[in-house]
């Protein structure tokens, strides 16, 4: 009885430390690597507690990047545990079996013992040769396909990917890599900079082809992570189990592949690995910061390879995307009230990613929430400071003044003048609100830059332009196109 009750006494424990682990290293890495260890026996005599992981290859991995994180959150837990060894399963150190089921079918599998095929040959034509008839036996249907464990981000859909005229081409070759039907390019190569949707079209990707083909294997990495693994299986002398474990995916999709530049020994084998995987009719997509042509340190076949598809191109996305992407995170905050003025604000000022765009609005958002407050212009400009001035174009007060006067047609030297007919004010108005928005000027500062006003008259004019916004739509015209000319 005792034996049991400290057998769910560690499982407790073990339960708090993963879920603290998950915060600290995020979804993807605890469930690659975290969610598959296994408690085991723990000697109280020399304070030891075994974790297992499924196989030595795994289980060096996890050692050599979180022992110490691991040994720490035990000994905190629990004072006796003096020490923690991470090793393979016992039962799994003969050898790991690895299970290759496709998409056709009825999702019936083959267990292949890679010992046998190691014994077999030593070539990468061994490593996907079938076991003869002896080595075959019966297996239950491969499960269904978990997007958490395979590194794929269910959310992340078509459905929610917003389009426009800057990513149209890398959407529906996107769509057409995840459809039934054989697409007519392969590989798919994503070209964009950082957070323009690349790795986000990559989810959707696998999302959509799963739910077509279900029971179809997906391997998702990063270059960073496949180098990792790649290295790791040849000081393991696993490399047989690595490119049998790659070759069996029915789609392959890596993302950020500048970072495998350099690497000759890693790019061979994503070569050969690209090979084996078109020859199958099997799918690869591939996602980038830059043009094939672009990547350093490639080998020419490497390089070959990559263009021989179709390479996709996602553009910055242009004002109208932005605002449109904006409105569509908006319609999931229900019970959020973000007036158009700030929609605008945001759209403008944060151009130099999606990225930014949403973690901008979200952060405004939450702000909001957590204090209570009302959304506003003002309150955009006080929390979100730093990613402001990072998007910013540095356009002066003076180029407002400029060219407020010109569209207006009245001179330059009514911004500062203590004229009020209307036909002067209003622009002057105008040009306060525009220095406003566009610089990061402060209410005095822009006073001073108008005649040595009062900061309380800038103010008024920044509320008022506000409000003659929502209800005038000449005016609300008027500023959307001086927001054009300033910002082109």
């Amino acid at each position: 009885m005792t034996e049991d009750q400290d057998a769910l006494d560690l499982a407790a424990d073990w339960a708090d430390i993963s879920q603290g682990l998950k915060k600290d290293l995020g979804p993807q890495l605890h469930t690659q690597w975290i969610k598959p260890i296994q408690l085991g026996s723990f000697c109280k005599e020399t304070g030891t507690l075994d974790l297992f992981l499924p196989t030595e290859f795994s289980a060096n991995w996890v050692a050599d990047r979180f022992a110490d994180r691991l040994s720490l959150a035990w000994k905190i837990a629990r004072a006796e545990v003096r020490q923690v060894r991470i090793t393979a399963h016992p039962r799994r150190r003969s050898m790991p079996e690895l299970r290759v089921g496709g998409a056709s079918g009825a999702g019936a599998g083959t267990v292949i013992n890679l010992a046998a095929v190691r014994d077999a040959a030593g070539s990468d034509a061994a490593s996907r040769s079938a076991p003869a008839p002896a080595e075959r036996k019966a297996v239950a249907p491969v499960a269904g396909f978990d997007p958490a464990a395979s590194g794929i981000d269910p959310s992340l859909t078509f459905n929610d990917f917003v389009p426009g005229s800057a990513n149209v081409l890398a959407l529906n070759a996107a769509q057409r890599m995840a459809a039934l039907e054989t697409p007519q390019f392969a590989p798919l190569y994503l070209k964009g900079s950082t957070g323009q949707g690349k790795t986000h079209l990559l989810h959707a990707i696998a999302n959509a082809f799963v739910a077509n083909r279900p029971g179809a294997r997906i391997f998702y990495c990063s270059a960073e992570r496949f180098m990792i693994e790649f290295v790791q299986a040849m000081r393991q002398n696993e490399m047989i189990e690595f490119k049998a474990r790659l070759r069996s995916f029915d789609m392959l999709l890596v993302d950020d592949i500048q970072f495998i530049i350099g690497k000759a020994s890693t790019q061979e084998e994503f070569l050969h690995t690209i090979d084996a995987l078109l020859s199958a009719g099997k799918r690869l997509v591939v996602a980038a910061d830059r043009a094939p042509q672009a990547l350093d340190g490639v080998e020419q076949r490497l390089l070959s390879r990559l263009s021989m598809g179709l390479v996709a191109d996602i553009q910055a996305a242009d004002i109208e995307l932005r605002r449109q992407i904006l409105e569509h995170r908006l319609s999931r905050f229900t019970s959020s009230q973000v007036p158009q003025d700030v929609v605008e604000f945001l759209a403008r000022t944060i151009n130099r990613n999606v990225r930014e765009l949403v973690g901008g609005l979200n952060k405004l958002i939450a702000f909001a929430q957590l204090t209570g407050q009302q959304v506003s212009l003002q309150l955009a400009e006080e929390q979100l400071t730093d990613i402001l001035s990072a998007n910013r174009r540095r356009i002066t007060i003076d180029e407002i003044q400029r060219t407020v006067c010109q569209f207006y047609r009245v001179d330059r030297t009514e911004m500062a003048s203590k004229r009020r007919a209307r036909a002067i004010v209003r622009p002057r108005q105008v040009a306060m609100y525009l220095a406003k928005v566009l610089t990061p000027r402060s209410y005095p500062e822009i006073g001073r830059k108008f005649g040595g006003r009062d900061h309380s008259t800038v103010i008024h004019a920044v509320r008022l332009i506000e409000q003659l916004r929502t209800r005038d739509a000449d005016m609300d015209g008027d500023v959307r196109t001086l927001l054009r000319q300033l910002e082109d």
